[in-house]
């Protein structure tokens, strides 16, 4: 499952999109490698590199020329010292002794066949490696909190009126809060206070509302806006505000939903009895494939697409007779071309996927799919949106949706050997009791 989650997002030719990655600004950190810059990113196999902020299309490279996927990017605390600790090991060893090796069409012919490698903290020396960037990120951030806890030099105008404040920032942020109902959290829990306020302080000279970050046309049509709908807030899932809260450095590979979470069910069994009787699961909330209606059941959600869009995946299954994992590339295919507003039938192009809605319902090209050979490529494995809930429901046959359980590999299509995987590679004691 680690190498469908390491690649989360692909947009475009394929990009690699990642949640936010805080750039490393200080020492080593004890780890034994020198970086030749704090935003460089280098290859781990060629000359290849990329500034930090360009890291998409190096993630891309590692994934096209070299076939190597970094499990949770997003959450190594210190990208370029990672990426050049590993490149100085693949110098020494090769590859296939660190990496899980995933192999695709094993059933085909050799020349179709394709060899993929996942980098992950499954390897407890990539664990360490982990452990130790964010151990060093996390002292630095505390000691930069101790600093602007201390510092009495913070001068800063008010986002929402003219009153000046000097002194501590806590006077600033307790006033936002009390006299304008706009509270980024309590003073203790921020880091790098003045850059969070310039970044708000940016978008509302921009004209974009905190909370919904709609533009507006003039600051008075804003400020209505933000006092009628209450959005004098920010948007808890605009990631760009992740790095300045302290609760995203404290615990390796968790991000601040999820130690948040875990600290809500730790209330709720000390409030109360193990008592499970009128336990339910939450809703599946699976999103269509040509709009943002959701439903709560796969059931309503086929039914959904097929009459409001008249695409019927049940049709196209039983037609092609596509196996499970081709009716996970196909989901991932049309949920990449719906992104890029273009049709998937014939390849065309629109502005907005509003023009592309009317195109398809226009040329009755929602049931029209190119060539099997367009979209049956190992590239649409990988999930175009994160947690989609259509691709968890997905069955090999007519059987498995009556009712008979059938467990699905979730790494592969077709692992071949995982003998030869054991022998050859330094994760076989960690295999044994797979």
């Amino acid at each position: 499952s680690s190498f469908f989650n390491s690649l989360q997002d692909y947009v475009g030719d394929g990009t690699i999109l990642e949640a936010l990655c805080f750039p490393e600004q200080q020492a080593d950190g004890g780890l034994g490698v020198q970086s030749p810059g704090p935003e460089l990113l280098v290859c781990l196999f060629c000359s290849e590199s990329a500034p930090l902020p360009q890291k998409d299309s190096l993630l891309k490279h590692l994934l096209l020329e070299h076939k190597l996927v970094i499990a949770d990017v997003r959450l190594i605390a210190n990208l370029p010292k990672y990426m050049l600790y590993w490149k100085g090991r693949f110098l020494e060893q090769p590859v296939a002794d660190f990496c899980s090796v995933i192999k695709t069409n094993s059933a085909g012919p050799a020349d179709k066949q394709e060899e993929y490698f996942l980098l992950c903290d499954v390897l407890p020396e990539d664990r360490t490696l982990r452990e130790k960037l964010q151990q060093k990120r996390l002292e630095e951030v505390l000691e930069q909190q101790q600093k602007e806890r201390n510092d009495c030099s913070f001068h800063r105008v008010c986002m929402f009126c003219s009153e000046e404040f000097s002194g501590n920032r806590s006077s600033l942020l307790n006033h936002m809060a009390r006299e304008h109902s706009f509270s980024i959290g309590l003073p203790d829990n921020i880091v790098f206070c003045s850059e969070f306020l310039d970044t708000l302080q940016n978008k509302l000279d921009n004209l974009q509302c905190l909370y919904c970050e709609k533009e507006f046309r003039d600051k008075t049509t804003l400020k209505d806006h933000m006092r009628k709908k209450a959005h004098r807030r920010i948007n808890a899932n605009n990631h760009q505000y992740d790095r300045f809260y302290v609760i995203n450095y404290l615990e390796l590979g968790k991000t601040w939903e999820e130690v948040q979470s875990e600290d809500d069910r730790e209330l709720v069994e000390d409030d109360e009895e193990d008592d499970w009787s009128d336990w339910q699961a939450n809703p599946v909330s699976a999103v269509c494939l040509f709009c943002d209606h959701q439903s709560e059941t796969m059931d309503e959600l086929y039914s959904h697409m097929k009459d409001a869009h008249t695409f019927d995946l049940h049709q196209l299954k039983t037609e092609l007779d596509l196996r499970f994992y081709q009716q996970v590339k196909l989901v991932n295919f049309i949920r990449r071309q719906i992104h890029q507003s273009r049709c998937y039938g014939c390849q065309q192009r629109f502005d907005s996927k509003a023009d592309l809605m009317q195109h398809l319902d226009r040329e009755a090209h929602v049931m029209k799919l190119p060539d099997t050979s367009t979209w049956d490529q190992p590239q649409y494995y990988f999930p175009t949106y994160e947690n989609d809930a259509l691709l968890c429901t997905l069955s090999e046959s007519d059987e498995d949706e009556s009712g008979e359980q059938t467990d699905f590999p979730v790494i592969a299509e077709d692992i071949s050997d995982l003998r030869a995987l054991k022998q050859s590679s330094v994760l076989n004691h960690l295999l044994k009791h797979s």
